[in-house]
């Protein structure tokens, strides 16, 4: 059965009869996506497991309320971009980002995905998650989602809330001015 079928019927057990195995299953579906792209955007673990939970028990929520959902994967991400929004606002200004975190730290290929295990040297890879951070948050946001969370352009455009045509636009001019930034540091 295809993905989205599947996510369709899992959702109707879930609507008509309640079914916590359903939601397990969905769960099990998307929580390692969700996950990362919290991870990729918060400073520690420990902060990106607590937004996890709570991402997924605001959906049971939404669920439960019976209201009409385009997609589950789409609902996820933007609850997650919320409660992301959410956390910012409440520490009101701490300078060090997941990108900062991963260079101090020594950051290895392939430890957080696959694009990642593609880069072929820690260098390389530096020097990627630098010229990201040098993007405005838009554009990081566009590009993490379709890069490392391989999203489709649909599913972003209802994720942040604008249309086909203007997410590919945005990804675009992202990706136009991330190759800038990393061929100024040749």
């Amino acid at each position: 059965m295809s993905g989205k079928l599947s996510e369709k019927l899992l959702l109707f057990r879930l609507r008509t009869k309640r079914d916590t195995e359903s939601y397990a299953q969905l769960y099990d579906t998307y929580v390692d996506q969700i996950y990362r792209f919290v991870y990729f955007k918060v400073s520690t673990r420990e902060e990106a497991e607590d937004i996890t939970s709570e991402v997924f028990l605001k959906g049971w929520n939404y669920v439960s309320e019976k209201k009409e959902i385009k997609s589950f994967s789409g609902l996820l991400y933007r609850i997650a971009r919320n409660c992301i929004i959410d956390l910012y606002r409440h520490k009101a200004a701490k300078p060090e980002s997941f990108l900062e975190e991963q260079i101090e730290k020594g950051f290895e290929p392939g430890d957080h995905g696959k694009w990642f295990g593609k880069i072929n040297s820690k260098l390389d890879s530096e020097k990627i998650l630098l010229a990201l951070k040098k993007l405005k948050h838009e554009y990081q946001e566009v590009v993490t989602l379709r890069y490392v969370d391989e999203l489709e352009i649909e599913e972003i455009g209802e994720i942040i809330g604008k249309g086909n045509i203007a997410v590919r636009v945005t990804l675009h001019r992202a990706l136009k001015k991330l190759k800038q930034i990393l061929e100024s540091q040749k």
